[in-house]
């Protein structure tokens, strides 16, 4: 049996390029496998370590490794363009992955659990129900006003509105496109009857999670976004150095440009997943808004709401968003880290945990 010490595997569908390296990090070896041969290399090799980059398969491939007990290191794909040389191919990624390894201060990326790609899909695909029922709506209002029809804002109201023109059969849009646009809002409806299951599973599994529950405990923080960052980090957040660090890996955190003496904060920097990102924006802008109304109401604000409103005053509306977005996900570490619950006032606990957006009428 071949002894070897590092495998650096650039990944893909049907080919995978292999790059073998001993303990002083030479590389010895180099090949081109199928599927099929990529399996059973593994299986005649003794590995202590294989090198991935963070891409798609590269978790399934982790745990089918890690059952072999070789240990696996996911670097995160951005960090490897750095060390490509000259030209871009299958090998010289390969190699690159190698050298990146060497660097102390990229920092791997967990093994997903597959129950966490599994609730990772199911977020997806509400997505991309959600993409569809929009660009269906919009489809449907684009086709009242070539008819000299002006629906109401909103989704829900313009698409009870655009219902009721098409039930009338003296409205303004002709008998040739009414059946297709009828069809266009039996998708809808279709669409969400299944937005609303799926979002029932998540409440499931929310109830059933003790990280869902912690982090629900959060002003801004719903089923949604609670789902999808256990779904992202497992409920452990122990790998991130600070709450700092993992507010910048949802892309919450200024650019910095400094040289010298001078330091200069920019915008946030919008790098990490785009997804939870806008999920706790959007929080953040629901904890505003509240706070607002209960402001203008003269209720008593909590010190997280009091602090949003003073940013939003002394900035804009969408500084002081993004800065609570921030804080939330600073807040959010500190919940999981702890693994104890928001000790702030906690309002609406039963609405968040049962969305009832897309429920349909008994």
């Amino acid at each position: 049996m071949n002894t070897t010490t590092t495998v650096a595997v650039d990944l893909a569908k049907s080919v995978f390029q292999l790059a073998v390296a001993d303990s002083s990090w030479r590389v010895i070896e180099q090949h081109r496998l199928t599927r099929s041969q990529f399996e059973r290399w593994f299986l005649n090799r003794n590995v202590s370590l294989v090198i991935m980059e963070a891409c798609g398969s590269a978790h399934h491939w982790a745990r089918w490794l890690n059952s072999l007990g070789i240990d696996v290191r996911l670097l995160p794909a951005a960090y490897i363009r750095a060390y490509v040389r000259r030209n871009k191919t299958d090998a010289a990624d390969a190699c690159a992955l190698l050298e990146a390894a060497r660097c102390a201060d990229i920092a791997p990326v967990k093994v997903k659990s597959i129950e966490q790609q599994a609730l990772q899909g199911l977020h997806r695909t509400r997505s991309l129900w959600m993409g569809t029922r929009t660009s269906r709506i919009n489809a449907l209002r684009g086709f009242c006003r070539e008819f000299g029809i002006s629906v109401a804002a909103g989704s829900r109201n313009g698409l009870e509105q655009i219902s009721r023109v098409l039930a009338d059969p003296h409205s303004a849009v002709p008998n040739l496109i009414r059946g297709t646009m009828k069809l266009l809002v039996e998708e809808i409806r279709l669409l969400e009857a299944r937005i609303a299951q799926l979002e029932r599973e998540l409440t499931t599994l929310a109830k059933q999670s003790a990280a869902c529950t912690t982090l629900l405990s959060i002003p801004g923080i719903g089923l949604l976004t609670a789902t999808a960052m256990v779904a992202a980090t497992s409920g452990n957040v122990q790998h991130f150095r600070d709450a700092r660090h993992f507010a910048s890996w949802f892309g919450l955190t200024p650019k910095e440009y400094s040289s010298g003496s001078t330091r200069y904060l920019g915008r946030i920097s919008k790098r990490g997943d785009r997804y939870l990102r806008m999920l706790l924006t959007h929080g953040a802008r629901s904890v505003l808004r509240a706070a607002s109304v209960a402001q203008a109401a003269g209720r008593r604000l909590d010190g997280l709401r009091q602090w949003a409103l003073a940013v939003q005053a002394r900035s804009n509306h969408n500084k002081a968003a993004c800065a609570l977005a921030n804080k939330l996900a600073r807040i959010c570490y500190a919940a999981l880290r702890d693994a104890e619950p928001y000790t702030g006032v906690v309002t609406r606990m039963k609405k968040k945990m049962e969305r009832t957006a897309y429920a349909m009428p008994a």
